[in-house]
């Protein structure tokens, strides 16, 4: 009884310790992941108790969108608040820009969270996949570093890590591996305010490996599931890549399970704050790079899977969850629509640091942070915008309109009646005075933000390889 006694005193001590300083921030950022395929956005197959219990805990947001759906680009704009005819970082990066003689930090003109975070007195650690470039160096403000030397992924078992500035092989499962290092530094820095940066590279869902078998505890659960959560449907005109994944039980199989796999990093990580009294005093964020389908319309994959580079919601719409015991009410939702670029202003607003937001370059991003709190979000312009190389949407309330540069083809779908995309009423007769309308505001929205040198539809560049045109 009395070991008891002293192991409560002692955690009440850390608890009251931790309150006494800035938030602690964890951002948990997976890869290539719908909000569909988690339980507390209406999946009922697919087990995510921990990403569930967050959602419960904290607020939902429920039209969260990512501004480019492809990994480098929308890691450039959640660290910045800068999309990527901003940063430069349009689409994939090329392998020899992150390792070699040709490794260079896309993100170095510009001044990211990290780097504010650090500023601010905060310890910053990298676990998981960083895909901007010059992967074998700490950069942005981050001082602990663990990632891959590549961006994408063949394997989750024996694969290639950067650890201790050195390359490895990690022989172990790769989402349990970054979960690790994930602990070890909320343990090590349990006393001062820390930023993790958990950047998972599950369940990621493309490639080879999406035939393969999982092999991670969750394998045999889903080994003999429909999973009906998956449409079925005829494979669509524009799907690029991924064909053989269309109606296939394998490839479902190994994403639910991968899935299922973060959720348990998740659990573990929240263990650990709990275990450090660290739980009510940190900004637990979970989102993912960019949405992804996995048999609705018939596509699978995200914009850079098709031709023409697809702008489709589903590729879009991302799982946003903020949890903060005492500060975030439990069990709310929020129906604004919300893009990543407005990531990096909310998150500083809610750490108290929204002054520190850089000015320049401008960011679009909006301060959504008042919501985290319970507070309605006043004269919220329910718009957002999208861009992939010479594509790029807008998506208001009710529409949206896509435009590819420099002669479409183009796109028009009212979103109330008709949330899956079924029917582009683009050219259709009457919608004329509100094309002209939203294409007024799609290019006045990136005349005022893009920068010339990255305005792909100026005639600008792209710090990655274009892959349409």
């Amino acid at each position: 009884m009395k070991r008891l006694c002293i192991l409560a005193l002692g955690i009440v001590a850390l608890t009251a310790a931790a309150a006494s300083r800035p938030p602690n921030l964890v951002f948990i950022l997976t890869d290539n992941q719908g909000a569909w395929t988690l339980g507390c956005y209406g999946n009922p197959e697919i087990r995510t108790p921990n990403i569930d219990r967050l959602a419960a805990e904290g607020i939902r947001f429920t039209h969260a969108l990512s501004s480019n759906p492809v990994c480098s680009p929308t890691r450039a704009t959640f660290l910045t608040g800068l999309l990527p005819s901003q940063h430069g970082v349009h689409s994939f990066l090329d392998p020899k820009f992150m390792m070699g003689p040709e490794a260079y930090n896309t993100l170095q003109e510009f001044t990211s969270l990290g780097e504010v975070l650090q500023k601010a007195g905060y310890t910053c650690g990298l676990s998981g996949k960083w895909h901007l470039g010059a992967n074998m160096t700490p950069s942005e403000g981050f001082t602990t570093w663990t990632t891959k030397p590549d961006g994408s992924t063949q394997e989750f078992y024996d694969q290639k890590v950067i650890e201790n500035g050195q390359l490895r092989v990690e022989h172990g499962y790769t989402t349990d591996f970054w979960t690790r290092k994930g602990v070890e530094f909320i343990a090590a820095n349990k006393d001062r305010p820390f930023f993790l940066y958990l950047a998972y590279n599950g369940p990621y869902s493309l490639g080879r490996l999406m035939l393969n078998k999982a092999q991670n505890r969750h394998a045999d659960y889903y080994a003999d599931k429909p999973l009906h959560s998956f449409p079925r449907d005829a494979m669509h005109p524009w799907q690029h890549d991924n064909k053989s994944f269309h109606n296939t039980d394998a490839a479902r199989r190994r994403m639910a399970s991968e899935v299922s796999g973060v959720d348990d990093g998740v659990g573990e990580i929240m263990a650990a704050l709990a275990a450090n009294g660290l739980d009510d005093n940190t900004l637990v964020v979970y989102t993912s790079d960019q949405g992804w389908m996995g048999g609705q319309n018939g596509m699978w994959g995200m914009g850079d899977h098709f031709r023409p580079i697809g702008a489709h919601e589903l590729m879009m719409q991302i799982p946003l969850i903020f949890r903060q015991p005492g500060t975030i009410p439990a069990a709310q939702t929020c129906d604004a629509l919300i893009s990543n670029y407005d990531f990096m202003p909310s998150v500083l607003s809610q750490l108290g640091l929204g002054d520190r937001m850089p000015k320049q370059p401008p960011s679009p991003g909006r301060d959504f942070s008042p919501a985290l709190r319970g507070k309605p979000l006043a004269d919220w312009d329910n718009t957002v915008f999208y861009e992939m190389e010479s594509t790029r949407a807008i998506r208001t309330a009710r529409w949206k309109y896509v435009a590819r540069f420099p002669s479409g083809p183009y796109e028009l779908y009212d979103m109330q009646t008709d949330p899956h995309e079924r029917f582009n009423q683009y050219g259709q007769p009457g919608t004329e005075e509100l094309k002209s309308e939203l294409s007024k505001q799609l290019d006045s929205f990136f005349s005022r933000y893009a920068a010339p040198k990255y305005d792909i539809w100026k005639g600008g560049g792209s710090k990655a390889k274009r892959h349409a045109p």
